[in-house]
């Protein structure tokens, strides 16, 4: 007795075949059927934080006309720029550290003082990184926040520290706080940009005319800049869910690609980063982006010191 097998036609095979290749798996989806994340990171970042970290304990400079390399955090109000600090030393010291204050309710901005911050190598306190920041007031629509003129005065090192901003009132050349003859290492070498990442499509056009402003005058006098997205694990749920979703988040590479256009700040100079905020403990998956966006910022800060020898 013959067995007649039914065979399927050689047209529903290759169907199968071609409908199991990544090319024609449904728009949208990566390979684990993730509509909302890339099947790889779209920038690719180190595995460990410990070499990062080890660099930025060790860092000196090599232009011996300053002592350190100073960092200027600019932004809106609640962006996030004094947690950055904080976040930074936490990582640095391998716990969480809180010495720069910071608001979680108030709407305009907590910070009201010109202060520079050092980040502490160890828990001895005695030896500090050879880099510094400026935590200052924060942009505002209208005349709100601080003063476009007190930025382009602290890029050029002219403003005191302890100075008191106020919003109506810029510093003016020969006030009490204002610098005549500012040093190297009063001036600013590298200007950072700081918004939350679920801010970018909220910004106003006061804001972002602000910090428009700043950048052109940061790029006349070729200071190198950077800007960071932050507190993306509000901003995507993926990355909530597990912070090395981070540069695989579809909607976060969005709100890069928008901030780029808004500011023109180039796409390998923005970083994402979550800060350091309900946590109870460092943690390696955390540490990683902000270190890999430091160190960057630490490179080409170097440059442009070095090319400001004999002046």
């Amino acid at each position: 007795m013959k067995v007649k097998v039914k065979l399927k036609p050689i047209r529903g095979f290759i169907l199968d075949w071609l409908c199991s290749l990544p090319i024609l798996q449904e728009p949208g989806k990566d390979m684990g059927g993730n509509p909302s994340c890339f099947h790889k990171p779209w920038r690719a970042l180190p595995e460990s934080d410990q070499e990062m970290i080890k660099f930025l304990k060790s860092y000196l400079l090599l232009n011996k006309n300053t002592s350190h390399l100073r960092i200027l955090l600019q932004g809106p109000v609640g962006a996030g720029k004094s947690s950055f600090i904080n976040s930074v030393e936490s990582a640095i010291l391998g716990r969480i550290a809180g010495r720069v204050m910071t608001d979680a309710t108030s709407g305009s901005s907590f910070t009201k003082k010109f202060k520079t911050f050092q980040i502490c190598k160890d828990e001895s306190r005695k030896t500090h990184c050879s880099f510094v920041f400026n935590d200052i007031m924060g942009f505002e629509s209208a005349h709100g926040g601080i003063h476009v003129d007190d930025v382009k005065l602290i890029l050029r090192g002219h403003v005191a520290e302890g100075h008191e901003f106020k919003a109506d009132c810029p510093l003016s050349k020969g006030q009490g706080d204002y610098l005549s003859n500012p040093s190297l290492a009063e001036k600013v070498h590298v200007l950072v940009t700081v918004i939350p990442a679920a801010a970018v499509s909220l910004l106003t056009d006061d804001v972002i005319k602000k910090m428009r402003d700043v950048r052109l005058d940061a790029s006349n006098l070729e200071i190198p800049q950077f800007l960071i997205l932050t507190k993306v694990d509000e901003a995507c749920p993926e990355v909530e869910k597990t912070i090395t979703n981070i540069y695989k988040s579809k909607y976060l590479k969005e709100q890069v690609e928008k901030i780029c256009l808004l500011l023109g700040i180039p796409m390998n100079s923005i970083f994402l980063v979550k800060n350091y905020n309900s946590e109870m403990e460092t943690s390696k998956d955390m540490n990683v982006p902000l270190m890999y966006a430091l160190r960057q910022m630490i490179n080409f800060g170097e440059d442009f010191l070095n090319s400001q020898k004999g002046i």
